[in-house]
């Protein structure tokens, strides 16, 4: 690209914008040196870095860490050189930097490709991470570990520091000496430890003087006495010196050995920097990845060649609140564009708007402008901007615009996009107007894509007159005499000359006698101007309205979906509850009815017991749809709770096992109960005494006493144990499942099963499979009058 069209264009402050992102010197480096290319498929590929990298950003939050610019450092290691700490440091913030990066791209090669690219040349860290840690702390400092032989070092010079220390402390604190120091202190002079003893009593204590103060009243002396202590400790200091040198240098071998390759990643790792940096300014500026459109193919016919299309595009360098962005959007086949407007109009601004958004779509980087903007690709970018006045070269302003002119005409292509400030200006209009109708349409016939802005009229009546050239305006704000910056492609536009000089007092007569000068068509043809303006004026503000109604329209079918789809979702939520319960209440009546059937299967009931688990089963069914009344026994008996004092031998119903029994003994609150060969506790409120109507005071008559509640009908009690004596292990066991099962819904709070004592396998079956068990809550030996080791005990869990 033409560097002084990058200057004109102030392409280079963009990339000083750009690696102000960056987060390491190598990747700063990279940016300000980035230019515009001119190969298509490079311009695609950085493109395709930033919008991959603003992808990643968006959804992680990733960074090179501490990186740092090694490679110096790796070449020094590769001359043999030593690194210091710090140096070494930096090696090691710069490999783990990579590694992690490098674990951030793991397996996402399909979401991001290019990066993963990028990543893969970053180096590996060779085992230099961990022997920098080895040897050196987070501040720089050599560990004590760092090796034997330096611990040894360190230990000696500590204990010879501390006997030093102590033999300059009795200085310091003898009365015989004390009180020819300066100060009670130990201090240091040349890396020799001294006192500072008072001129007076020089000559006092036999000493080394080594420096003296700048009044001359104080010596710094080293005692005789602590010389070779002094001489100890600095042969240990440099001991420890070569010892920290040498292992640095064995560590900076290691570094030196793997030297090409952490120069390759740091410049990789530089690369990626840049395409996060890239990432981040589009994020500041709210860009949007550009389309670039490669037209060479279609370089035979210049008409037939794309034309630029950038949408709401912005300025850059200019604050984003504050600008105003343009459309440059003309008719397809269009190669150049005439703007024409009042000065401080804007014209100069689009232009570089234009070039610049060009330049950087081309050097990878999102540009400020919409999204669905488009570019064609461009092998090279010219443009002639500003004064070009030349006081060293003697030459006008004309002068210099033609000089840069015929430069930039000797270079040009049909694949080239020029840009030209006020052609033709800074001489005679009308030789101005000539030169320039005359190099636009050169420049046409090359192919070249351009863009003018001018005063010149004549430049107007071309761009209306020739295929493929457009004209353009800037709007200027008659009222407030401010221009509006606003662009209108198809337009071409007024200076505006005397409605301005009226507007700002000029003489009434001088405005008219101005326009008697000017042509009537002139006159006409700008009051046609001012009726299209106007015209397109309403047509826009009509747009506007149609496209907030548009968007006000898609906001509330928007609303009207999600409120659909939450009724969708509630309505689901509400079938599948529905759905739910029903299918428990199914579950529950199957668990029932299964429970009935099983106890058909016993031989031992009675034929009268069938039909009863019948009436059971047609019960359940119904749901107890209407109150239910008192259950009254086949024999006409009714069942009472407990009302008064109970005697020994009464025989009693206990509810909750649905079981007779007869009274051994009684409590305050509870009593005994024999149920057949069992004895067991239960309290007054759940013992029935069984009354008959004889039993009644005369007055008193059987009422039918309906229940306000619907009794869900319980299971018929199996009796409180079940024997497996004499059964197979299978057989017992499923026995016992279906007994289990049957206690468990009706309610028994525990049972006795009897397998008997015989070998012991089927009391071990019996007990392996009661562990766990849904519905046993615990169990246990039967104590020695139910049966021993023969009978187990299972305490069942509430139904």
């Amino acid at each position: 690209m033409d560097s002084k069209t990058l200057n004109v264009l102030e392409y280079p402050k963009i990339l000083e914008k750009l690696a102000g992102f960056c987060d390491f010197s190598a990747s700063m480096d990279l940016a300000r040196q980035l230019e515009p290319t001119d190969s298509y498929e490079l311009a695609i590929a950085r493109i395709a870095e930033t919008t991959e990298a603003r992808k990643l950003l968006a959804v992680q939050d990733v960074s090179i860490g501490a990186a740092h610019d090694i490679r110096q450092s790796a070449d020094l290691a590769a001359r043999s050189g030593v690194l210091d700490a710090h140096a070494l440091l930096d090696v090691k913030s710069t490999l783990i930097a990579c590694r992690e990066l490098k674990k951030t791209f793991e397996k996402k090669e399909n979401e991001f490709p290019r990066l993963c690219l990028i990543a893969e040349g970053l180096p590996e860290t060779h085992g230099i991470v961990d022997a920098i840690s080895r040897i050196l702390s987070e501040r720089g400092e050599v560990l004590d570990s760092a090796s034997v032989k330096l611990a040894d070092i360190r230990r000696n010079l500590r204990v010879a520091h501390d006997r030093l220390m102590s033999r300059l402390q009795k200085y310091v604190t003898d009365t015989r000496t004390s009180s020819m120091l300066q100060e009670a202190i130990i201090t240091q002079r040349d890396g020799r430890y001294v006192i500072p003893l008072r001129a007076e009593f020089k000559g006092r204590i036999k000493a080394v003087i080594h420096d003296q103060s700048s009044s001359g009243a104080t010596l710094f002396i080293e005692p005789l006495p602590i010389v070779e202590a002094n001489n100890e400790i600095r042969e240990l200091q440099l001991a420890e010196r070569d010892e920290e040198w040498r292992i640095l240098a064995e560590v900076s071998s290691v570094v030196g050995a793997h030297a090409s390759e952490l120069k390759y990643g740091v410049e990789n790792l530089a690369v990626l920097d840049l395409a996060f940096a890239k990432a981040k300014y589009g994020e500041e500026l709210r860009a949007s990845e550009p389309e670039l459109r490669n037209a060479e193919s279609k370089m035979q016919n210049a008409e037939k060649q794309s034309s630029i299309k950038l949408l709401q595009a912005r300025h850059p360098l200019l604050d984003p609140d504050m600008v105003v962005p343009v459309d440059v959007d003309p008719r397809e086949g269009t190669r150049a564009i005439v703007i024409t407007g009042p000065n401080t109009g804007g014209k100069t601004v689009s232009l570089k708007t234009v070039g610049l958004l060009v330049l950087m779509a081309q050097s990878g980087l999102h540009i400020p402008a919409q999204s669905g903007s488009e570019l064609p690709f461009f092998k090279s970018v010219y443009a002639d901007i500003g004064d070009e006045q030349s006081i060293e070269q003697s030459l006008s302003t004309f002068s210099g615009h033609i000089t840069n002119i015929i430069r930039i005409l000797k270079q040009i292509d049909n694949r080239s996009l020029v840009i030209f400030d006020e052609l033709g200006s800074g001489t005679d209009p009308q030789e101005g107007a000539a030169i320039a109708r005359a190099i636009l349409t050169h420049l046409l016939e090359v192919g070249v894509m351009t863009l003018v802005a001018t005063h010149y009229p004549e430049l107007k009546t071309f761009a209306h007159s020739t295929e493929g050239v457009v004209n353009a305006s800037l709007e200027f704000d008659i009222k407030t005499l401010r221009p509006t910056y606003k662009l209108t492609i198809g337009l071409p536009g007024r200076s505006n000359a005397l409605a301005i000089a009226q507007k700002l007092g000029l003489s009434q007569s001088i405005i008219e006698s101005a326009r008697a000068e000017i042509n009537p068509l002139d006159l006409r043809a700008d009051k046609l101007l001012d009726d299209i303006r106007k015209e397109r004026n309403r047509t826009s503000r009509e747009r506007e309205k149609l496209e907030k109604q548009r968007a006000k329209l898609e906001a509330q079918n928007l609303e009207l979906e999600k409120r659909l789809e939450k009724i969708e979702d509630e309505r689901r939520e509400t079938i599948a509850k529905a759905r739910a319960e029903g299918e428990l209440e199914v579950a529950l009546l199957k668990r029932n009815l299964d429970s009935l059937k099983s106890q058909l299967k016993k031989a031992s009931q009675p034929l009268t017991a069938i039909r009863a688990i019948e009436e059971r089963m047609e019960k359940l069914e119904e749901k107890a749809e209407a109150p239910v009344e008192r259950r009254q026994t086949a024999d006409g008996i009714r069942q009472s709770a407990v009302s008064g004092q109970l005697r020994l031998g009464e025989k009693v119903t206990v509810s909750s096992l649905n079981a007779e029994g007869v009274v051994t003994a009684l409590g305050e609150s509870d009593a005994e109960v024999q149920i057949g060969t069992i004895r067991v506790r239960a309290k007054m409120s759940d013992l029935i005494r069984r009354q008959t109507a004889d039993d009644r005071p005369q007055k008193e008559k059987p009422k039918q006493q309906p229940s306000s509640t619907v009794n869900r009908p319980s299971s018929v009690s199996p009796g409180m144990e079940v024997d497996l004596r004499g059964l197979m292990a299978e057989d017992a066991l499923d026995k016992m499942e279906r007994y289990l099962e049957q206690a468990y819904l009706s309610g028994l709070p525990w049972v006795r099963i009897i397998h008997g004592k015989g070998t012991g396998k089927l009391r071990q079956a019996v007990r392996e499979t009661l562990k766990g068990h849904t519905y046993v809550k615990s169990f246990e030996e039967g104590a020695s009058n139910e049966g021993g080791e023969g009978v187990t005990v299972a305490k069942l869990n509430a139904a």
